[in-house]
């Protein structure tokens, strides 16, 4: 069994920072990708960064050139840099695991109000 927890969401105001961390722990036999989804009130959930084994990344469009991924696969953790935060970006942001099978986190929320 997989488990994934993430930290480090909370309420800051428009322009302001955070960083999202998930750590996974258990039987992790490969990864093949680690990334960041993000769900909205009334809205789907998203995709919004995925950083792969060998480090090739995909950004949302929404949040290109301001949030950043990176990984510590040693560490089985991954992070989410996310800088220039706007109120459209509030969400629970679950941290994803791509192994022979998909593991989610349970989510951290992030507020952006002022």
């Amino acid at each position: 069994q997989v488990h994934l927890v993430e930290s480090g969401g909370g309420l800051v105001q428009p322009g302001g920072s955070l960083r999202l961390s998930c750590a996974a722990s258990g039987t992790i036999i490969s990864i093949n990708a680690m990334g960041w989804y993000r769900q909205a009130p009334g809205k789907q959930r998203e995709l919004v960064a995925r950083i792969t084994s060998g480090g090739s990344t995909y950004y949302a469009d929404s949040v290109k050139g301001r949030f950043t991924i990176s990984r510590d696969f040693a560490k089985n953790t991954v992070y989410l840099q996310m800088n220039s935060l706007k109120p459209e970006d509030t969400a629970v942001y679950y941290c994803n695991l791509e192994s022979w099978r998909t593991y989610w986190g349970q989510g951290t929320q992030v507020t952006v109000s002022s």
